[in-house]
């Protein structure tokens, strides 16, 4: 709560973006929090805050839990600083309990996961992993800030990026907690889920173009209405998600021009997003969505193209976490629950470097990415404790 207070908007949501005042506000309070559970701090080179608690070999691969304290604009509470805080909670208690471990342990704030300011998320565990795309940096926000400029004034040398690289071999996992985002938990019953995967996503951006002309004095029958085959493809976008019964696609984006109320419009723009578990599915659903797409734009007379913002693989979760997580579900009392992950989360990036794993909290009617996000305390308390025996485990070195 206290955290939520960095960014709070009138009705009272949070934005925090990356590389802003109320992000370097927010790392700053994050950071006390770090010292004060007796871990060494330090922000790397893309800005990754991390506080490092030493294991009994030093140069043993670094145990990393985390998630990110960025938000969506008019976000909630809850989505990203649980597993950070989470995190440090478990560090802390470690510590207070004596409890060393082999492994040494960091927790990590990834810079900008949501992806919210320059429309590229990932950009900290992307750096990490060492696969951020040089033209990332050039991508730009609302207002033609780059993500290189952006990286200066908040006081990093975007040259010096490759040097958050981690190489092969330095972690031994990366956890992370997080709210489940959905209701799949609440319809259980159940405080907390063990995740088997990460859904992967594509990014589509549709441009359909027609003619703008008066919206009175132009008959139906003569339309080259962009608006009304956006409409149609929209549909499409629908019932072949359905059609799966795994895949989701949503339309959460769309710009009308020129505009006007008594204007057919000119060109309009959305953006498609599409997941899947199973990329294949994923993929198949796409191609026919593109393939109906283009019947329509001939049938109406109007040009659609497409862009590929984003491209992401399904990612599933490693063996060795799911199973210290499922002990640590059954040392607590709670009977294990798998679930996959619709949304992305840092580990998709991590997963070529380390295993990944996930623990899911339950969402209070499945609400994320809304003022109205919520998780109980109690829900809470078993995610950490969950987390804290996981971690456990997998840092021992047993």
């Amino acid at each position: 709560m206290e955290l939520g207070e960095i960014g709070k908007q009138p009705g009272g949501g949070v934005t925090r973006l990356s590389f802003t005042a109320e992000e370097r506000q927010a790392k700053e309070l994050v950071a006390s929090y770090m010292r004060e559970a007796g871990l060494a701090v330090y922000e790397d080179a893309a800005g990754n805050l991390i506080g490092r608690k030493e294991g009994m070999n030093p140069d043993a691969p670094v145990m990393l839990i985390g998630s990110h304290i960025d938000s969506v604009y008019n976000g909630g509470r809850f989505d990203g600083p649980l597993g950070v805080l989470a995190g440090i909670e478990v560090v802390q208690t470690m510590n207070e309990q004596g409890v060393r471990t082999h492994h040494p342990i960091e927790v990590v704030a990834f810079t900008d996961e949501e992806g919210a300011r320059f429309r590229f998320g990932m950009i900290g565990s992307r750096a990490m992993a060492g696969t951020l795309p040089p033209e990332a940096l050039d991508y730009r926000d609302v207002e033609g800030v780059s993500v290189a400029e952006a990286l200066k004034r908040a006081g990093f040398d975007p040259d010096r990026l490759p040097q958050a690289a981690r190489k092969p071999g330095t972690i031994k996992a990366y956890v992370e907690l997080h709210i489940e985002q959905g209701r799949v938990l609440e319809e259980a019953g159940l405080p907390v889920g063990i995740v088997t995967g990460i859904a992967g996503l594509v990014w589509v951006k549709f441009t359909v173009e027609g003619k703008a002309e008066h919206a009175g004095a132009t008959p139906m029958s003569l339309r080259r209405d962009p608006m009304a085959a956006a409409a149609q493809i929209m549909a499409v976008i629908e019932e072949e998600a359905r059609r799966t019964g795994t895949t989701v696609g949503t339309v959460g984006q769309l710009h009308v021009f020129p505009g006007g109320i008594n204007v057919i419009p000119e060109r309009v723009e959305f953006v498609l997003d599409l997941r899947d578990l199973q990329a294949e599915v994923r993929d198949r659903v796409w191609g026919v969505i593109a393939e109906r797409a283009q019947a329509i734009a001939k049938e109406r007379n109007v040009r659609v193209t497409t862009e590929l913002l984003q491209d992401m693989p399904p990612v599933l979760c490693s063996d060795e976490v799911k199973h210290a997580a499922e002990a640590a579900c059954r040392k607590l009392g709670y009977p294990p629950f798998w679930l996959p992950s619709g949304a992305a989360h840092d580990g998709v990036q991590l997963a070529p470097l380390c295993p990944i794993g996930m623990i899911f909290v339950r969402s209070q009617d499945g609400v994320s990415h809304n003022p109205a996000e919520w998780s109980t305390k109690e829900d809470c308390a078993a995610g950490a404790s969950v987390l804290y025996h996981t971690v456990q485990q997998l840092a021992r070195g047993e």
